[in-house]
């Protein structure tokens, strides 16, 4: 005996469909599930959702779904591709901008660094040649004796003192084209004199000198003043001024860096105890 009450959910939509068409009244051909006439199991050609087989049409729908869309076949168009160039290349030239800025920071903190050790060095061995101003040993064998212990110039500097018993040095300081320039004369009790240069820095903007002077004659510093307002009194201390600036063949050094300016004083000690 046929059961009408399994009622196949794609035929129920075949059939409500059919009533719609023929204004409420079943198609006879689809009582029960099956057209008269046609055997059980057996579905026609013309309703294709019947072939989907006992679980409708949904199964076939979800693997069509699965099938079309967890394959991409379309690939990737131009525009896409120029958007991806077009951030590659803002990337690469943030990069770039960030390399030349740290580059150009280094080159500029090397010179600065070069110009204030260059300025320390020239300055200990200015100074260490202001501490021998007057030097004479006193040696009964000495044949060296220092008449004037320091020559003194607003820009300039000449200090004498004994190097041995046969031997006076005179060495002076002065500003050259632009170069602080150290110049050695060796004296000997017998025979010429020698002269050496030396060139301490470069790119030296200014040097500048100021002598303490001691005016009663106590051994201690009463004022300073400059070399043409010393007079007769004696030095007992210079004090020496000295800028200089990195080299200027590179455009970022010379925008951004500042000359350096470096003060030292010394107190001739050979001409504070001397009488």
């Amino acid at each position: 005996m046929r059961n009408l009450n399994r009622v196949n959910p794609v035929r129920n939509t075949s059939r409500s469909t059919q009533r719609l068409s023929t204004g409420g009244a079943l198609n006879p051909a689809l009582r029960g599930g099956t057209p008269y006439g046609a055997e059980p199991g057996i579905i026609l050609k013309s309703n294709p959702a019947a072939a989907a087989g006992p679980e409708g049409l949904w199964p076939r729908r979800e693997q069509r779904g699965i099938i079309s869309n967890g394959v991409n076949t379309k690939g990737i168009t131009l525009i896409e591709l120029l958007v991806a160039l077009v951030i590659c290349g803002m990337v690469i030239a943030g990069i770039y901008r960030v390399f030349v800025a740290q580059s150009r920071a280094y080159t500029v903190q090397d010179q600065v660094v070069e110009v204030q050790q260059n300025i320390r060095s020239a300055m200990e061995i200015l100074l260490r040649d202001l501490r021998m101003a007057g030097y004479d040993s006193d040696s009964l064998t000495s044949k060296i004796s220092i008449t004037n212990p320091v020559i003194p110039a607003d820009h300039s500097v000449i200090v004498n003192y004994e190097y041995d018993d046969t031997h006076r040095y005179e060495v002076t300081y002065s500003l050259t084209n632009g170069s602080l320039t150290r110049q050695l004369t060796v004296f000997p009790d017998v025979g010429p004199s020698t002269t050496t240069t030396d060139t301490l820095i470069e790119n030296v903007d200014a040097l500048n000198f100021e002598y303490g002077v001691d005016t009663n004659d106590d051994g201690a510093l009463d004022s300073w003043v400059s070399a043409g307002a010393i007079g007769t009194a004696k030095v007992v201390a210079v004090r020496i001024v000295l800028t200089a600036k990195p080299d200027q063949t590179n455009p970022d050094v010379k925008e951004w860096v500042s000359p350096r300016t470096l003060t030292s004083a010394v107190t001739l000690r050979n001409q504070c105890f001397s009488r």
